[in-house]
C-alpha cells in the first residue's frame, strides 16, 4: 500500500487529473474518429480521395496549431489555453452530429486538428512544469497508456455505433469533452499549482518561436522522421478500415478489434518496453520503431483474415511503443525551460505527414490494388530511419561538453 502512495505521490494531483480525462476524453475519440472514413464512405459515398482529404484536415490544421497553441502557452499560461480547446472541442462533436455535408465535415474535423494541437502541447508542458525531471519518462508514459486505455474500449462500442447510430457517438464524445472541461476548471481554480510558467520567463516573439526549428538541428530532424512516420501510422485510421471493408466481409469488426488489440498491447506493453529503451538513446529507439512499423504495413498488404491482421497490428504497436514517447522525451530534452511550450507546439509539425498520409494512401488505394499502397507506403516510413539518425548525432553533439544551442 505504501508503494502505491509512493508512486502516486510522485506526481501532482493535476498530473492524475489529465490522466484520468485523458482515458475518458480519448476513449470517447476512439469511439468516432477511427470509423469517421467509414462514415463518409456509407452515408455520403464519398471517394476514398476525397475522405482522406476530409480526414487529413484535423492534422493538417494540428501542425501550425500546435506550434502557436504551445507558444501561447508560454506567454499566457497553460491553463486558458487548455480549457477554451476543451470547451470548443466539446461543440465541434456536438457539430458532427447536424452536419450534412462534406464541406461541413471538412470544416468541423479542421476545427477538431486546431483544437486538439492546442491542448495537446500545452497539457505536456504543464505535465513537465509539475514533475521533476527524473520523472518525466514516466509522466510521459502514463500519458501515452492513458490514451491507449480509452483506445481499449472505444473502438469496440464505436464498432457498434457505426452500424447502429454514428450521431449518438458523436453526442457521447461531445458530452465527454464538455465534463472534462468542467472538471478541469474545479482542480486548476482550487488546488495550487506552482507557479513554474511564471519564473524563468523571457519575452519570446513568434518570430524567434519559429526560428527554434532553423537553428536546432535535432529537433528538425525529429520533426521530419516523424512526419515520415506519420505517413505510415495515419493508415491505420484513415485507408486500413477503407481496404478491410472493401477486401473482408466482416471487415468493420476486424478493424475495430485490431484497434482494440493495439491499444491493450500499448497499455501491457509500454512501461516495461519503455524502461527497456531506457539503455538506448531516445531516437535511437525511434529508428527500431520505424523498422517495425514499416514491417507491420508491409504485412497489411497480405491480410487475408484474423491472423495476418492482428501479426500486423503487433509490429505497428512495437513500433507506436518505441517512437511517440521516445520523441516527447527528445523534445523535453531538447527545450529550455521557458520554451517548453513552444518547443512541444513546434513537434506538432510532424502531424503534416498525419495530413499527406491519407491522401496519398487514398490516391494510391483508389488509383492501384491495396497491397501496392501498403507496399508503397511501408517503403516511405522506412525513409523516416535517415532522419532520426541525422538528428541522433545533433542530439549527441549537443549534449557534449561546452557545446551550447543558439536560440
Amino acid at each position: 500500500m505504501n508503494k502505491i502512495k509512493n508512486y502516486i505521490g510522485q506526481f501532482h494531483t493535476i498530473i492524475w487529473v489529465l490522466l484520468i480525462g485523458t482515458v475518458l476524453s480519448r476513449g470517447s475519440a476512439f469511439m468516432t474518429l477511427p470509423f469517421l472514413s467509414i462514415y463518409l464512405s456509407r452515408h455520403m459515398d464519398l471517394p476514398p480521395l476525397i475522405i482522406g482529404i476530409t480526414v487529413g484536415m484535423s492534422p493538417l490544421m494540428g501542425t501550425v496549431g500546435g506550434f502557436v497553441g504551445g507558444h501561447l502557452s508560454d506567454r499566457f499560461g497553460r491553463k486558458r489555453v487548455m480549457l477554451i480547446s476543451l470547451f470548443t472541442l466539446a461543440f465541434v462533436y456536438y457539430g458532427f452530429t447536424i452536419a450534412q455535408s462534406q464541406g461541413w465535415f471538412i470544416l468541423l474535423n479542421a476545427l477538431n486538428g486546431l483544437c486538439n494541437s492546442f491542448f495537446e502541447p500545452t497539457s505536456q508542458a504543464l505535465m513537465a512544469d509539475l514533475t521533476e525531471k527524473k520523472n518525466r519518462m514516466k509522466a510521459y508514459s502514463l500519458r501515452y497508456t492513458a490514451i491507449n486505455i480509452g483506445a481499449s474500449v472505444g473502438p469496440l462500442v464505436g464498432a457498434y455505433l457505426a452500424t447502429a447510430s454514428a450521431k449518438l457517438s458523436f453526442t457521447l464524445t461531445g458530452t465527454t469533452y464538455l465534463l472534462y472541461a468542467f472538471v478541469l476548471v474545479f482542480f486548476l481554480s482550487k488546488l495550487v499549482v506552482p507557479q513554474v510558467e511564471q519564473t524563468n520567463k523571457k519575452s519570446v516573439s513568434v518570430g524567434s518561436a519559429f526560428r527554434i526549428i532553423k537553428t536546432d538541428r535535432a529537433l528538425r530532424y525529429l520533426i521530419l522522421g516523424g512526419i515520415i512516420v506519420n505517413m505510415g501510422y495515419v493508415q491505420m485510421d484513415s485507408n486500413l478500415p477503407q481496404f478491410l471493408q472493401g477486401k473482408l466481409e466482416n471487415g468493420v469488426v476486424i478493424f475495430s478489434v485490431l484497434l482494440t488489440v493495439n491499444a491493450v498491447m500499448v497499455v501491457v506493453l509500454q512501461m516495461p518496453i519503455s524502461h527497456f529503451a531506457e539503455r538506448f538513446k531516445p531516437m535511437q529507439a525511434m529508428v527500431i520503431g520505424a523498422l517495425l512499423m514499416a514491417a507491420g504495413l508491409f504485412s497489411c498488404s497480405f491480410i487475408n483474415g484474423w491472423l495476418i491482421a492482428i501479426i500486423s497490428m503487433i509490429f505497428l504497436t512495437l513500433g507506436e511503443i518505441l517512437i511517440f514517447p521516445s520523441s516527447s522525451l527528445v523534445i523535453d530534452q531538447l527545450a529550455p525551460e521557458h520554451l517548453r511550450g513552444t518547443y512541444f507546439g513546434a513537434g506538432q509539425f510532424r502531424k503534416i505527414g498525419n495530413f499527406f498520409g491519407p491522401i496519398f494512401g487514398g490516391y494510391l488505394l483508389s488509383h492501384f490494388h491495396g497491397q501496392i499502397m501498403f507496399w508503397t507506403i511501408s517503403i516511405v516510413t522506412l525513409g523516416g530511419i535517415f532522419f532520426f539518425q541525422i538528428g541522433n548525432q545533433a542530439f549527441i553533439k549537443m549534449k557534449l561538453p561546452g557545446v551550447e544551442k543558439v536560440l
